[in-house]
């Protein structure tokens, strides 16, 4: 299937490792051209480096706020247009509401929510018809996730930012999409099990909750973005797509 991806330029975030590389990873596949970001300059051009001559690393941190004006500018003078952006950031903190502190909850808000509105509104304000603004959340969208209080409470008022954002932009024809990943294999998660007495228990108890009964791969995380930020999803928008083996309890 031809998604209609070749010569469409984006922006990825958090594009260094993790989803947010595999995501970079297939839309460059694919045909397209990405702007890879990440915090650390360096590491974002070594990154960029590695998908070959149609990525470009640049370091940006979410809670600066020049950074979003930066990457479609950035977008525009490496590849000459500007399709869409996929904003992936970084998890924050673990712990339980008495654990976390007001400046770790600050820290988070500025990157994990604040950044992301600022990105999706410059993005919505440079986009043209066709364009498509997607976000990474989780599945604390629906359902709190146990030890993870801070990313509980700022992920579902950015899934419903994302649903006014795609009501407001849908007369333009411009989309907006969510993706809320499970249990994929990456060093996020591989983080949040090793934290427990038995990190190979934590998985195995965790495989046996999932439906597949087995951790996604970053790369089929990867093809489900790059399929909902391509013209073939062109009539998806305002939606939070679980990509999670079939965790998400309800349709």
């Amino acid at each position: 299937m031809d998604l209609g991806l070749k010569d469409r330029v984006y922006v990825v975030t958090g594009a260094t490792r993790g989803l947010g590389n595999a995501v970079a990873r297939e839309l460059v596949a694919d045909g397209a051209k990405v702007v890879v970001t990440g915090r650390d300059e360096k590491t974002a051009e070594e990154a960029a480096a590695a998908l070959g001559p149609h990525a470009v690393g640049a370091g940006a941190d979410n809670a600066d706020p020049e950074a979003a004006g930066r990457l479609v500018a950035t977008a525009r003078e490496r590849f000459g247009r500007f399709d869409g952006v996929l904003i992936s950031v970084g998890g924050p903190p673990p712990g339980f509401v008495a654990d976390n502190t007001d400046e770790q909850w600050q820290a988070a808000f500025e990157s994990v929510f604040l950044g992301a509105v600022r990105l999706a509104r410059t993005a919505a304000a440079e986009l043209e018809g066709g364009g498509v603004i997607g976000f990474v959340l989780s599945g604390s969208v629906h359902e709190p996730i146990p030890g993870l209080t801070i990313s509980n409470g700022l992920r579902p008022g950015l899934a419903g930012f994302a649903k006014s954002l795609a009501d407001e932009l849908g007369p333009r024809g411009i989309r907006v999409v969510g993706l809320l990943p499970g249990r994929i294999d990456t060093d996020r998660v591989r983080e949040l099990d090793g934290m427990s007495a038995d990190p190979e228990a934590t998985r195995a108890a965790a495989e046996s909750r999932v439906p597949l009964r087995r951790y996604g791969a970053p790369e089929e995380f990867g093809r489900t973005a790059a399929f909902l930020l391509s013209p073939a999803a062109s009539y998806v928008t305002g939606v939070m797509l679980p990509v999670d083996g079939g965790m998400r309890h309800g349709f």
